[in-house]
């Protein structure tokens, strides 16, 4: 039985610019929300001071313990706090090598549930959470609370933002990864200036004005990821055929978000699409602090009497 359980969700990245390089590492300012696609994270005691953490799903089972950034996390956090240590398991939901933040969303999801486990709490335990989490991963610090948000420097920086709306998508999974180091220097050797403004884009979520959100989507790594993965631009000329809102690469890919007024247009356009992409529908949340869940934020409009669920779908085209 595990004592403590945490989800820790995906990002995207609505808006990121490449602003500098410093210390060897690339500068960013980029607005990200959180989404409803999560990785549940169960911690129990030990009686030992050792961390074991065992990972499910999504191919995630072959992480060697060396790589795992949730791993390096609780075992700093042993070290950090002083308490024993703990076995950790993680059902894994966010895919891979998508540019969704799952590497950093289990290592955040790790700290949060040794936090909740050892009753770590306060003022002072969050700003050494936030360290560690910093030490990780660029953005793990801003994946202990998730939700919307500007994130500067090297993504540790964390401007929290509000948003009175909840942001529907359609997320494209092309098959395989890119190599974040790999889409980087593609992008040094041909670095555009920043093209969006974030500060516009922060001001439009909290206003809850959708179309100011989607003119300012950009992702400045999005032309180095295309020449590296031929199957993301083919995923975005799919996304835009369906003429959402607003389209792009989250990360350094490989998933390529579109963004839709509304759950129904996101479910129309998946119902439509024939290509080789895995599909998901997506929709942002505001997670509570320490992983205790999330809710969508705005109005819930009643089920249009006119939208087929899948499974009514299937049906209507004959499989079942």
């Amino acid at each position: 039985m595990f004592a403590a359980t945490v989800k820790s969700y995906a990002k995207v990245n609505l808006a990121l610019n490449v602003t500098g390089c410093a210390g060897g590492y690339h500068l960013l300012d980029s607005v990200v929300a959180s989404v409803d696609i999560c990785d549940t994270v169960r911690a129990k005691p030990r009686k030992d001071a050792l961390v074991n953490v065992y990972m499910r799903g999504m191919g995630s089972e072959g992480i060697p313990p060396a790589a795992n950034n949730a791993v390096r996390a609780a075992e700093a956090f042993v070290q950090a706090f002083g308490t024993k240590g703990a076995d950790i398991q993680i059902d894994k939901d966010i895919p891979i090598g998508a540019g969704l933040g799952g590497s950093s969303a289990d290592a955040a999801g790790a700290l949060n549930a040794l936090a909740k486990l050892y009753g770590i709490q306060g003022e002072e335990a969050e700003k050494e959470l936030k360290r560690i989490a910093d030490a990780v991963g660029s953005d793990t610090g801003y994946m202990l609370s998730g939700g919307f948000a500007r994130l500067t420097g090297r993504g540790d920086a964390v401007q929290p933002l509000t948003s009175p709306c909840t942001y529907h998508m359609l997320l494209f999974f092309p098959q395989g990864g890119v190599s974040t180091a790999q889409c980087f220097a593609r992008y040094d050797a041909s670095p555009d200036p920043p093209r969006c403004d974030s500060a516009r884009l922060a001001e439009a979520l909290s206003r809850g004005d959708l179309a100011g959100v989607a003119a300012n989507v950009y992702n400045a790594l999005q032309r180095p990821a295309c020449q590296l993965h031929a199957g993301i631009a083919e995923a975005l000329a799919a996304a835009a055929s369906f003429s959402p809102l607003a389209c792009a690469v989250t990360g350094s890919g490989s998933a390529v978000f579109a963004l839709f007024e509304t759950e129904e247009l996101c479910r129309w356009a998946r119902s439509r699409y024939r290509g080789k992409c895995k599909t998901r529908v997506a929709r942002t949340v505001c997670p509570q602090k320490g992983g205790r869940g999330a809710e969508p934020r705005g109005p819930h409009m009643p089920r249009n009497p006119f939208y087929l669920s899948e499974e009514e779908l299937r049906r209507a085209r004959g499989k079942e």
